[in-house]
């Protein structure tokens, strides 16, 4: 077995989660995390508030902590890591849900309930029930990764993506539903449209979603 570095070098972190530091540059750390488990992970580190730490940036499978020193930032994080406990299924808060309304009439619907085996008011009927969780965002301004997909829903990307998306096309890929702030191309399967504005410059908080926030997904017509 390899010996864990000292506290002020980045590599594996002894625990109840499998974790492993890199650094990014002079002053920022990645951290490797199982896929489950980057999302809550990026919400303890940022209750710690670590010295530093301007920005904690969660992924697919990491989290990147954007800080103004690595030398100072590694010692204060290695014990909060090593402490951290996997967390714990708990209740959905209703403050920190997004209602997003979706017109369920995508060029994508009915392949989908096909491939999943079921008819297009059941696929309609899972996406709208299950509460999902926003794990991170990325790929264009505004654009979310909501996690916890239902399993009969979980299917890979187009074969051959799109040109072009309609802004407020609400998709899915894999265990993910995303919704496109604006036209874009993209792969993942459409499933209907949202008047929902995903992306405002004009807002305090320019993006509807945020990595934490929970996300109800309601049929209107």
């Amino acid at each position: 077995m390899t010996a864990a570095p000292p506290d002020g070098q980045p590599g594996p972190v002894s625990g109840p989660a499998a974790l492993l530091l890199r650094p990014a540059g002079r002053a920022a750390c990645l951290i490797e995390a199982p896929a489950e488990l980057a999302a809550s992970l990026a919400e303890h580190l940022r209750a710690a508030r670590l010295p530093g730490v301007v920005d904690v940036v969660p992924g697919a499978r990491t989290v990147l902590l954007d800080g103004s020193s690595l030398d100072r930032l590694l010692p204060a994080l290695r014990p909060i890591l090593q402490s951290w406990q996997r967390p714990t299924p708990g209740p959905v808060a209703a403050a920190e849900t997004v209602e997003i309304p979706v017109i369920y009439d995508g060029p994508d619907l009915a392949e989908v309930a096909r491939e999943a085996g079921l008819d297009v008011p059941t696929v309609i009927d899972l996406h709208t029930r299950t509460p999902m969780r926003v794990a991170f965002c990325g790929f264009a301004p505004g654009f979310a990764y909501i996690d916890e997909l239902p399993p009969p829903l979980r299917m890979p990307r187009l074969p051959n993506p799109r040109t072009e998306v309609p802004a407020g096309s609400v998709a899915i890929a894999e265990q993910y539903t995303g919704v496109y702030p604006q036209p874009s191309p993209g792969g993942w399967r459409l499933l209907g449209r949202t008047t929902a504005e995903l992306w405002n410059l004009e807002r305090p908080q320019p993006s509807l979603l945020r990595p934490g926030l929970h996300v109800r997904f309601t049929a209107v017509r």
